[in-house]
Parts: structure tokens; C-alpha cells; sequence
């Protein structure tokens, strides 16, 4: 009697061989690019507003129309070069903040654009990264559905302020059955949120009675990397205000504006890393070893049924 076990077979070993791009991707090796020329500033970024941009991003389809979301974080050009790298290898940005890129590489949502006044003028965000509940493979597609921490993010690297700070917009969104909207005072508690995890702060920190006076500091290890963050909160790049925030209506509580205009500007540095030799170190193989291995895998299987 004919059995389709084989074709089964292969067709389960080929659905594994196509998914390992999405589970491997984060051990691909990758040298970041030695950091480009940064234009002098003491304090670690070029004032978007100066070079004539805007600390709100532009958002497609608002009602009213014209509304934008606050870019409410900056990881200062004072970093270490590596952190300021959009990687996971290497100490890099997405492995500092154990936060994971789009669930299987697939963008869901509009794109938003900001203008950092560095010459380039609006440009659509470098890559979105969101909370992945510990599972680096497949915690975006959790955070896709349920919902949490989410993170635009720019880099301020134009013809006139090449600075390589990043200009992250921080919100924490609802789930998708509740279209991605941002939960009540969703933009000033996504950014303290993520600032008292990246300090390994004890408590929660107490949005409302943040200051312009405002730091906190501490250290956090991820992959074999340890990183000190100082970070220092901000006035007079954002508003303390509603007007033209987009969710405007739902994020304001209490009376209050949608946003408290303060802005988390975070020096990161690296204390600690792999040695060469170290199972961290070790983890950087090649993609094509584990198609080539996993491939023949299936063949075998398949020969043998």
C-alpha cells in the first residue's frame, strides 16, 4: 500500500530548512563599519531643530492629519562606537537592548519618517525592534499579538550633523486586536520603562515625577557583554503637550498632556565582553553550515523511510 511518509517527511525537513534564516539570523558574523566622522558636540547629538527637522516623526493617514509620534530617546554619539551599530554581533544596538528585530523579518504597519537636521531631510525609521519576552526568535511575533515595548529608531548620520547618535521614538503598544494603539500615557511610560531596564533599576521609575534634574545609572549583561548606562532626562527638545501627538485622545490621562516633553538621553558603554576564544565567540558559524548540515539531514532521513 502506497504511504506518503517520505514526501512528508521532506516536506517537513524543507519547512525547517526555509525557517532557518529567521532562527539563525542573529548568529551570522558581521563586523560593524568603522564609525564615521562625528561632528563635534559636547553633548553627544546634533539638535534636530537647529538643522531645521523636528523631534516628532511624520505619520501617514492621522486624524486630524499632520499628527507625529515623540522621539523621546537618544543614545548619545559619546557611546562606545559599537553600541551605536545597528547589529546583534559585536556588543551591538540590538543586543543591548535584548530587544529583537520585525517577528521573521516581515514589517507589519506603516512606516514613520523623522528629519534629525542632519541634511538628509525625512527618511523613513532605520528598523523597528520590539520587545521579544525573552525569545529571540520568535518574542516579536508574541509582542506583534500581545502587544508591548516598541521601538523606532533613526541614526543622525547626514551630510550636516553626521553625529551617529540614534533618535529612537519609544512607545508600548496594545495588541493587535486592538489595532496597535498606544496604551494610556503609552509614550512617557514605554521610555521609562525600557530606561529602568537598561539600569537595572530595582523599582519602577516614577514617570510622574520625572524632572528635567532627572538620572539614573546602573549595568546590564546580555551574550558574554556587559554594559554601564548613565542617563541623563531632558528639556526643551519636546513639549509638555497633546498638540500634534498622534493618539492624542486616548494616551492623555487624567487631564494631563499625552507627553511630558521630557527627553532620555543615554550614554552606553561597554565594560565587559566575550574573550575570542569564549562559547559566546564560538556561536558566530557561518549560515551556510547549518543549510549544508540540515539539508543532508533531510536526504538521510528521507533515504531511510
Amino acid at each position: 500500500m502506497h504511504t506518503p511518509r517520505p514526501r512528508h517527511a521532506l516536506f517537513s525537513c524543507v519547512l525547517v530548512a526555509l525557517s532557518m534564516p529567521f532562527r539563525v539570523s542573529a548568529l551570522r558574523p558581521s563586523m560593524p563599519p568603522a564609525p564615521p566622522q562625528r561632528r563635534g558636540t559636547n553633548v553627544g547629538y546634533f539638535i534636530p531643530m537647529n538643522g531645521g527637522g523636528s523631534m516628532l516623526t511624520q505619520v501617514q493617514d492621522t486624524y486630524p492629519p499632520g499628527l507625529g509620534e515623540p522621539i523621546n530617546v537618544i543614545i548619545s554619539a559619546n557611546s562606545d562606537a559599537a553600541v551605536l551599530q545597528s547589529t546583534v554581533n559585536n556588543g551591538g544596538l540590538i543586543n543591548y537592548y535584548h530587544f529583537s528585530t520585525e517577528c521573521l523579518g516581515q514589517h507589519s504597519g506603516d512606516n514613520q519618517a523623522a528629519n534629525l537636521g542632519d541634511g538628509d531631510g525625512y527618511l523613513n525609521q532605520t528598523a523597528v525592534i520590539r520587545w521579544d519576552y525573552g525569545n529571540v526568535q520568535l518574542g516579536t511575533c508574541e509582542e506583534t499579538i500581545d502587544g508591548g515595548n516598541h521601538i523606532r529608531y533613526w541614526i543622525q548620520n547626514g551630510p550636516d550633523a553626521n553625529t551617529s547618535a540614534i533618535f529612537m521614538a519609544l512607545s508600548y503598544e496594545m495588541p493587535i486586536a486592538d489595532q496597535h494603539n498606544i496604551i494610556v500615557n503609552g509614550y512617557d511610560l514605554g521610555r521609562d520603562w525600557m530606561v529602568g531596564n537598561a539600569t537595572a533599576q530595582s523599582s519602577i521609575i516614577p514617570t510622574s515625577k520625572l524632572t528635567n534634574a532627572s538620572t539614573y545609572s546602573g549595568s546590564t549583561s546580555f551574550n558574554g557583554y556587559t554594559y554601564h548606562t548613565s542617563v541623563n532626562y531632558v528639556s526643551g527638545l519636546l513639549q509638555n503637550t497633546s498638540i500634534g501627538i498622534n493618539h492624542y485622545q486616548s494616551v492623555a490621562v487624567n487631564g494631563s498632556n499625552a507627553i511630558d516633553g521630557l527627553v532620555v538621553v543615554m550614554t552606553v558603554k561597554i565594560t565587559s565582553q566575550p574573550s575570542t576564544g569564549s562559547s559566546a565567540a564560538r556561536t558566530h558559524r557561518p549560515l551556510t553550515v547549518y543549510w549544508t548540515t540540515l539539508m543532508l539531514a533531510c536526504l538521510v532521513i528521507v533515504s531511510l523511510l
